[in-house]
C-alpha cells in the first residue's frame, strides 16, 4: 500500500480508502452478517488501508465503529457525512451538530478526522456553505470535527456545477469528487483548483455498472452514438474496451478503472466499497518480482555481509520516482513508497550471487 497527504490537512492517508456505501455497503446490502462487514473492514486495515469513509446515510457507522475498537485511534482515518438538513426545518443547524453528536456516538469515537456535508446540489451550496457550515465549524472549534468537506451529487451533477461553486470559496478541507475514465471533467473543471488551493480530493464512482457489466456498456455506447457524441463505429467493436486488459497490464476492467484514477495527480485517494474479503484481497495480491542487478565489481570475501536495500527508484542513477502520478522532473512534490518484503516458506525472497573462480 502506498500512502499520501490529504491536501491541506497534513493527513497521512492510504492511496485507497475503503467506502462504506455504494451499492454492497460492506456488504449490508447483499445479505452480509454484521460480523462478516467487520471482517471486511478490519481485513482493509490489515492491508495497509488506513481511510474510512462511511456515512449516516449509508447505515455503517456502527460497523466501522465495532470495527476499529482495537485499532490505535490514531492509525485510521475516518471521514464521515451528512445530509444537508432541510432549510424549511425548524433547526436546521441544530440538525446538522446533532447529526455529527450522533456520528461519533455510532463510530464510538470523540472525533471524526474528515466530516462532510453530504451530496449538496449547485442549487443549495450557498445554503450549505451560509447556514450549515458555520455550525460544523463550531464542532471543529470543540474538537469533534478535525476537518470539514463537501461531497458532489456526482449522478445529477456530472459536469460538478456544485463542485466549481464551492471552489470559488476557499473554506473547504476537502471534497470527495466523481471521476472515472468515463467522465474525466473534473480533470479540467475541478482538479486544477483544488491542487492550486490544496484542497484534499477522495474520488467516488471510479467504477461504474459499464466497467462491471458489459450489456451497460454496450447500452451506455449505444446513447451516446444516438446524441452524435461517439464515433458510430465504437458500438458495432465487439470488445471497445479490450485493449485495457489485453496487454496484460490489468486482469480486469475494474483493475483499470481503479488505476487510472489512482494515477491522476489530481485525486489523493480513490474509494473502492466491497462487501467480499477477496476483493480486498484482489487488489493487494503478492507478487513476486526478479530484479536483475546488472554486473557488479565487488568482491565478497568469506566472512562480509551484504545488506539488501529495497527502494522505489535508484536515484542518482535514474530519475526520482515522485509516488504522484507525474512525470519524473514535473512532479511538485514527492511522496513516500512503503515497500513489503516477504520472506516465508510461502514467499523466500532471496539474492543470488553468481561466483565467479579466480
Amino acid at each position: 500500500m502506498q500512502y499520501t497527504t490529504l491536501g491541506r490537512t497534513g493527513l497521512n492517508v492510504s492511496v485507497a480508502g475503503l467506502g462504506c456505501g455504494g451499492h454492497s455497503r460492506l456488504g449490508q446490502k447483499t445479505g452480509k452478517t454484521e460480523q462478516e462487514s467487520i471482517s471486511v473492514v478490519r481485513h482493509a486495515l490489515d492491508l495497509g488501508i488506513n481511510l474510512i469513509d462511511t456515512a449516516e446515510a449509508y447505515g455503517t457507522e456502527r460497523i466501522v465503529g465495532k470495527a476499529i475498537q482495537d485499532v490505535g485511534r490514531d492509525r485510521v482515518v475516518i471521514s464521515t457525512k451528512k445530509l444537508c438538513p432541510a432549510p424549511e426545518g425548524d433547526d436546521p443547524v441544530g440538525e446538522l451538530r446533532r447529526g455529527v453528536e450522533h456520528s461519533l456516538k455510532r463510530l464510538q469515537t470523540d472525533y471524526v478526522d474528515v466530516f462532510y456535508l453530504h451530496g449538496v446540489r449547485a442549487g443549495h451550496y450557498q445554503y450549505a456553505r451560509d447556514t450549515l457550515l458555520p455550525g460544523l465549524l463550531q464542532m471543529q472549534e470543540q474538537g469533534k470535527v478535525r476537518f470539514v468537506g463537501v461531497t458532489e451529487a456526482f449522478i445529477p451533477d456530472p459536469q460538478h456545477a456544485m463542485a466549481e461553486q464551492a471552489l470559488q470559496d476557499d473554506c473547504w478541507d476537502v471534497m470527495m469528487i466523481g471521476f472515472n475514465f468515463l467522465n474525466q471533467s473534473a480533470r479540467q473543471r475541478v482538479f486544477p483548483q483544488t491542487q492550486a488551493k490544496n484542497i484534499g480530493t477522495m474520488g467516488m464512482f471510479a467504477v461504474r455498472n459499464a466497467l462491471s457489466r458489459p450489456t451497460h456498456l454496450k447500452k451506455i455506447l449505444t446513447e451516446l452514438r444516438d446524441k452524435n457524441q461517439i464515433d458510430p463505429t465504437l458500438c458495432e467493436m465487439p470488445d471497445v474496451l479490450g485493449f485495457l486488459t489485453d496487454s496484460g497490464k490489468a486482469e480486469t476492467l475494474p483493475e483499470a478503472a481503479y488505476r487510472y484514477c489512482r494515477h491522476d495527480p489530481g485525486l489523493d485517494s480513490v474509494l473502492t466499497g466491497t462487501g467480499n474479503i477477496e476483493h480486498l484481497k484482489e487488489n493487494d495480491e503478492v507478487c513476486e518480482f526478479t530484479i536483475d542487478l546488472w554486473a557488479t565489481s565487488n568482491v565478497f570475501k568469506a566472512g562480509h555481509c551484504i545488506r539488501l536495500d529495497i527502494a522505489s527508484s535508484n536515484f542518482p542513477r535514474f530519475d526520482r520516482n515522485p509516488q504522484t502520478g507525474e512525470a519524473s522532473g514535473e512532479a511538485s512534490r514527492l511522496e513516500p513508497a512503503l515497500q513489503r518484503v516477504f520472506h516465508d516458506e510461502a514467499h523466500p525472497s532471496h539474492v543470488v550471487l553468481p561466483i565467479i573462480p579466480r
